[in-house]
């Protein structure tokens, strides 16, 4: 398989999900400006949306979306337990946490990294994010994780998207639990070589 990222890119997550469930792949970094790849390809020739993360199986099929790629990586190594089994209320407990991800807290940070958002809706974006937080911050009072004790695709993808407050200077501090939560995931091995491999730490 072969994951194409951008660097802190919400591929991050699928990154993460691939070496927890100790899967072999390969990695491509792509240049969302240009959109070409490092070795300098048309990314567009990839996946015409233009966007990361893309997944390409090994039998050359193209797979796209960040929450649909960390549920297939999820069942290709059931033992990792980072998607619970079909039919199982955790596994669609997991696939809300995924949709609340993707659509409260990705996209709501989508109008504060474009130049030409106005102030005024940027403000907006950061209230309703903080009501976002508020939610997450309740949730995980006296839980490890999103579904607990358990360590799941969701966390990746939480993780992935709650650390851009860095870049958007957000201090997570009225949000302790949620605070501690992402030092939590940041500490785990495995994210910690995915951060690593983009260049995010050292």
């Amino acid at each position: 398989m072969r994951l194409y990222y951008s660097p802190g890119a919400c591929s991050l997550s699928p990154h993460i999900v691939l070496r927890e469930a100790g899967l072999k792949f390969d990695l491509e970094q792509v240049d969302l400006a240009s959109k070409k790849t490092k070795a300098g390809a048309d990314y567009r020739q990839v996946n015409p949306k233009g966007q990361v993360p893309t997944l390409q199986l090994d039998s050359g099929e193209i797979l796209t979306e960040g929450p649909a790629i960390v549920q297939y990586l999820g069942d290709r190594k059931p033992e990792a337990g980072l998607v619970p089994a079909a039919g199982t209320i955790e596994r669609y407990r997991v696939q809300e946490w995924l949709n609340f991800i993707t659509s409260e807290l990705h996209k709501g940070f989508t109008p504060l990294f474009k130049a030409n958002t106005p102030d005024d809706y940027k403000k907006i974006a950061r209230d309703n994010l903080a009501e976002r937080f508020g939610h997450l911050d309740r949730h995980l009072a006296g839980k490890q994780y999103l579904m607990g004790d358990r360590f799941t695709a969701a966390d990746a993808y939480a993780f992935t998207v709650v650390n851009w407050s860095n870049f958007q200077k957000i201090d997570l501090a009225p949000w302790p639990n949620l605070k501690s939560y992402i030092a939590r995931v940041a500490a785990r091995p495995k994210v910690q070589e995915a951060m690593k491999a983009e260049g995010l730490i050292k």
